[in-house]
């Protein structure tokens, strides 16, 4: 492919057309039996690429005696079109920008099911935040996710991301909250008569919730309000517990 039939492919045609628009352009008036020649290609497909061109405006038409002749359109046409086309989508601009900023508050919901899919909502985890807070059930965690957890928190320390949890009381969360300093974790404990199974992790505008009991399911919402309701909620709480 030369470099002249990746322009005309920028612009919008296919390959096809971008040879057929040149070989034209190279013969000036010629005929289809010509022009597929020239092109490489059949001639039947090169009349319907023709026809299509027609229609774009970069082919005219014309009759020398009874023999149906073509006519490429100048390149200038072109690039008058490229800027027309240009001037027309800035004029859109704000319009798309509007639409697009609309759809930025419309939350988005993705689930997630089996150990892998937790896996997955992990992974992503680590590639976007930058700091977590998390409600969290060490137990059930590390009783399903021991090898997995070890190893996201190995990455989550050296990429510097730090987590606050908040977690019922058990000897694994006090064991937890010892090793804090050493993994980029803060804890704090609520009694157990409060306990719950599973984990929320919120990042950026995302939540993240994992149930880990019977079925391995995940959810992740996308929605700026949500997660400030949601870090809301866990700040209130991490102010109000005790050290």
């Amino acid at each position: 492919m030369t470099h002249l039939e990746r322009a005309l492919e920028k612009f919008g045609l296919n390959q096809k057309q971008a040879r057929t628009y040149l070989a034209c352009l190279e013969l000036g008036s010629s005929t289809v039996q010509k022009i597929s020649q020239k092109a490489g290609l059949a001639r039947s497909t090169t009349y319907e690429i023709l026809e299509s061109l027609k229609e774009k405006g970069l082919i005219t038409t014309f009759r020398r005696k009874t023999v149906k002749c073509f006519t490429a359109e100048e390149p200038e046409k072109i690039i008058r079109e490229a800027k027309m086309k240009a001037k027309m989508l800035e004029k859109c601009l704000e319009g798309f920008n509007n639409i697009q900023l609309k759809s930025r508050f419309q939350p988005t919901v993705r689930f997630y099911q089996g150990k892998r899919g937790i896996y997955e909502v992990l992974d992503e985890i680590l590639r976007e935040a930058k700091e977590l807070l998390s409600f969290n059930s060490p137990r059930d965690v590390f009783a399903e996710l021991n090898n997995f957890l070890n190893r996201f928190v190995q990455k989550r320390v050296s990429k510097k991301i730090p987590i606050k949890i908040i977690c019922w009381d058990s000897p694994l969360a006090r064991e937890r909250q010892k090793l804090g300093p050493k993994q980029l974790r803060q804890m704090k404990i609520i009694p157990p008569k409060y306990q719950y199974h599973g984990s929320v992790m919120v990042w950026k505008n995302k939540i993240a919730m994992f149930t880990l009991l019977d079925d391995f399911e995940a959810v992740i919402i996308e929605s700026p309000g949500l997660a400030a309701i949601q870090k809301a909620l866990f700040n209130y709480m991490w102010d109000s517990l005790p050290n």
